[in-house]
C-alpha cells in the first residue's frame, strides 16, 4: 500500500496481449490499481493524466518506442516520482545500459518469471520517490 492506504498505481504499456494478460493477473493478485495501454503513442498522455507510481514499459511498441517514452518521462519535472521498469525480449547488456542511461529504474528481460517481476515491482515501489 502507498501513503495513506492508497493503492500503488501501475500503468502497463505493452502491445502483446498474452504478456499483458499475465501482468494483469499478477498486478490484480498483488492488489495494485492498474491500467494498460497497447500503443506507445498514447503512453505519455496516459502517464501525465494518471501519474502512476510505476510504469511497466515495453521497449518495442507501435509508433513510439519505450526508450522514447522513458526519455520523455525523465525530461518532465512533473513526473519525477514515476518509476519505470523496462521490459524487452532483447535483454542484452547493451539494451539494459541504454534503458538505464535514459533513466529507467529497472530492466527485465522477456520472457520473465512472474516471481522475478513481482520482486522487481515491489523493490521499485518500496524505493523513495526520486531515489
Amino acid at each position: 500500500m502507498a501513503d495513506g492506504g492508497r493503492k500503488h498505481r501501475v500503468l502497463v504499456v505493452e502491445d502483446e496481449d498474452n504478456i499483458a494478460i499475465a501482468l494483469d493477473y499478477l498486478l490484480t493478485r498483488e492488489g495494485y490499481d492498474h491500467d494498460r495501454i497497447a500503443n506507445g503513442a498514447e503512453a505519455m498522455a496516459r502517464i501525465r493524466a494518471t501519474l502512476p507510481d510505476l510504469v511497466l514499459l515495453d521497449v518495442m511498441l507501435p509508433e513510439v518506442s519505450g526508450y522514447e517514452i522513458c526519455q520523455t518521462v525523465r525530461a518532465d519535472p512533473a513526473l519525477i516520482g514515476v518509476k519505470i521498469l523496462m521490459m524487452t525480449a532483447r535483454g542484452s547488456a547493451m539494451e539494459r545500459r541504454k534503458g538505464l542511461a535514459l533513466g529507467a529504474d529497472g530492466f527485465i528481460a522477456k520472457p520473465f518469471e512472474l516471481k522475478e517481476l513481482r520482486a522487481e515491482v515491489q523493490r521499485l515501489l518500496a524505493a523513495e520517490p526520486g531515489s
